[in-house]
């Protein structure tokens, strides 16, 4: 498996505490974890912001299997022609594992085709993230619930579509709750959605989130390749051309 680890590698630069955090980078720390946890035989590289092409060159992206996202400060600065890149390959079989911010993304919008938009508020309380579907993959191993002891609120409504499959739902102190680990299909490609890893805690480097992820990444791994016909999909019989039946 070829795994593309992105980062918007923003707050890094700007902010000391995340540097302090994350001295590898946010997007080093998601690499690294998921270079221990899917073992030997595996490629995961990074990719940013800054780099030429954000990283993501048609060549990269063609041997990519799964991209995993975050960005957070700078969404609108990320290149259409780059996001159109990223979401051909998605259609055409490559996983996304969009991570907490990257609900606003260009890329994760695009495919979900709503705002996408959600409550907050960052008052750092507890999360408890519910299993709901514990047969899932993504919830292997995974501790029900999983406890965050300090970090950002994320609360309905969010604004996506109906997810394919829901694995987890948060709750908050304050009483709100959030579907903060979603799954979607768009053409041959998965799409998981998991809300925990604001910047200012240490989410990435909590062993069950690290676990999460790569649980996500194997479920939305292409299981013929990318370019392989959709999952679950049957090619039709017949095409309908309105023209050609006039």
């Amino acid at each position: 498996m070829r795994v593309t680890v992105w980062g918007e590698n923003v707050h890094e630069h700007r902010d000391r505490p995340v540097r302090e955090r994350y001295p590898d980078g946010m997007h080093g720390a998601v690499a690294a974890a998921l270079a221990d946890r899917l073992g030997p035989g595996h490629h995961v590289r990074t990719a940013t912001l800054q780099e030429p092409e954000h990283g993501l060159t048609a060549d990269v992206l063609a041997d990519t299997d799964v991209l995993t996202w975050w960005g957070h400060a700078a969404h609108d600065e990320v290149d259409d022609a780059v996001v159109a890149r990223v979401h051909d390959r998605v259609l055409a079989g490559m996983g996304l594992v969009a991570l907490h911010s990257a609900h606003y993304s260009k890329i994760f919008r695009a495919l979900m085709g709503t705002s996408c938009t959600l409550r907050w508020r960052n008052d750092g309380e507890t999360e408890l993230l519910w299993t709901v579907d514990p047969a899932h993959p993504i919830a292997a191993g995974v501790p029900h619930p999983l406890r965050l002891p300090a970090h950002e609120m994320y609360g309905e409504h969010f604004d996506i579509p109906q997810p394919d499959e829901l694995v987890f739902i948060s709750s908050f102190a304050g009483g709100e709750v959030f579907r903060s680990g979603c799954c979607f299909t768009r053409g041959a490609g998965r799409i998981f959605y998991f809300s925990p890893g604001d910047q200012e805690y240490p989410i990435y480097h909590h062993p069950d989130v690290q676990r999460v992820i790569a649980n996500a990444v194997r479920w939305a791994a292409p299981a013929g390749g990318t370019g392989a016909a959709p999952r679950n999909r049957h090619a039709p019989l017949h095409w309908y051309d309105g023209e050609a039946a006039r």
